[in-house]
């Protein structure tokens, strides 16, 4: 899962996420596009927000199999 997908699944647009992270929304569009990433003390936010775990905003999560 990644930002986007992660955000979709929350059900929320763009400017929402950005509102409840106190961001802008061309930020979160930076972090969907892998131009930047959040800030480390957003993370813990970011993951309940989008019900998920930081290592699948990062990629990091472990592979079935």
């Amino acid at each position: 899962m990644d930002f986007k997908k992660a955000r979709e699944s929350a059900g929320l647009t763009q400017q929402a996420a950005a509102d409840q992270f106190g961001v802008k929304r061309t930020t979160v569009a930076m972090w969907e596009t892998g131009k930047s990433l959040p800030r480390a003390e957003l993370l813990p936010l970011i993951a309940r927000t989008y019900d998920c775990e930081i290592s699948e905003l990062l990629g990091n999560a472990p592979q079935a199999g």
